[in-house]
């Protein structure tokens, strides 16, 4: 008995030791290796283009707009370009693909970094209509996923990475919206991806991260679309909620921001460089606290108990018979 326990942890420290050495291998020579980044308009794809550019990298930073693509290149080397892209526009998305092709001439894409947030915040599902899932998933979704495709070729001739940001959040689906639609589906799509481009040697990785102060909408403009929202419901709808309700929803979703964000977001950035550095890159990577702990313990933990949490979390609609309680846990 003694010696199958001996046994037993003498494995598990062997391929712990095995993982530690195997995970420190590093890919040599950066130089030349070309990285498609979206999403640069916002803070963590800006600091994230500045970062690998830095680190020696060809950085390609796809941005919404023009002048922000003008402003990220004023600040770093000759060798990052921009292009302007539109997720939602499949038009754009073929332009940019013929600028990375023609930038590439005639090597394969190293990295591929898909960066992108839903345009609205979340809601209650019977607050919105199906335009308002599509302006999420057009672009958190369908449009990383169309970017993708078009790129594979490009990946397959390097042998390169995928690196797919996704905010742990939008893995537990505990309010209404495309936003955890979105990030689902690109958990889904990454794995299914990561089997298949293994035969090809393309790696991918998911970064699951929690959220950060830069990456955040403000609260006016959370209060201004939920306001929005409220006012285009139909009376019965806003009856069965109540006038209180709308009050404490606001006041959950700002607490909740509030509290959750980080404010150091290089432990994303970090994450993602390990992520096309590492000669045997990770499958998943957690950056931040709540990512690693709080949104992991609730995504495994037994639905009776996350659907507790989640129900103190937020008020109570009027019709529901039970009075709307103050915010008393904040995820």
């Amino acid at each position: 008995s003694d010696s199958l326990h001996i046994a037993i942890l003498a494995s598990v420290l062997s391929l712990i030791i095995y993982w530690l050495i195997r995970d420190s291998h590093r890919v040599r020579n950066r130089s030349g290796k070309h990285v498609f980044i979206t999403g640069c308009d916002t803070e963590l794809g800006n600091s994230l283009a500045k970062w690998l550019d830095k680190r020696g990298f060809c950085v390609i930073a796809a941005c919404a707009t023009e002048k922000r693509g003008q402003e990220l290149q004023s600040c770093s080397s000759l060798s990052l370009k921009t292009v302007n892209l539109n997720l939602a526009d499949s038009n754009s998305i073929a332009r940019a693909v013929v600028f990375v092709t023609e930038e590439m001439a005639g090597k394969g894409l190293f990295g591929l970094v898909s960066n992108a947030e839903g345009t609205a915040p979340v809601a209650p599902t019977d607050w919105l209509r199906i335009e308002d899932f599509h302006s999420v998933l057009d672009v958190s979704l369908l449009g990383l996923i169309k970017i993708t495709l078009k790129l594979l070729p490009l990946l397959k001739k390097a042998e390169g990475r995928v690196v797919n940001l996704i905010n742990a959040k939008g893995l537990m689906a505990f309010v209404g919206g495309g936003y955890s639609l979105s990030k689902w589906g690109m958990e889904a799509f990454s794995d299914t991806l990561r089997i298949e481009m293994q035969h090809f040697g393309v790696k991918v990785s998911i970064v699951e991260h929690g959220f950060f102060k830069a990456g955040v909408v403000n609260s006016d403009g959370i209060n201004k679309y939920l306001l929005r929202l409220w006012n285009r419901l139909s009376p019965e709808i806003r009856d069965s909620y109540g006038e209180k309700y709308f009050v404490e929803y606001i006041k959950a979703q700002r607490s909740s921001m509030k509290r959750l964000c980080d404010s150091d977001i290089s432990k994303v950035i970090k994450c993602v460089e390990n992520a096309l550095i590492a000669k045997y890159p990770r499958t998943r990577y957690g950056a931040g606290w709540d990512a690693k702990f709080f949104s992991l313990f609730l995504s495994y933990a037994p639905s009776c108990l996350s659907d507790m949490l989640l129900c103190m979390t937020f008020p109570a609609p009027a019709a529901s018979g039970r009075s709307v309680p103050r915010v008393l846990i904040n995820i």
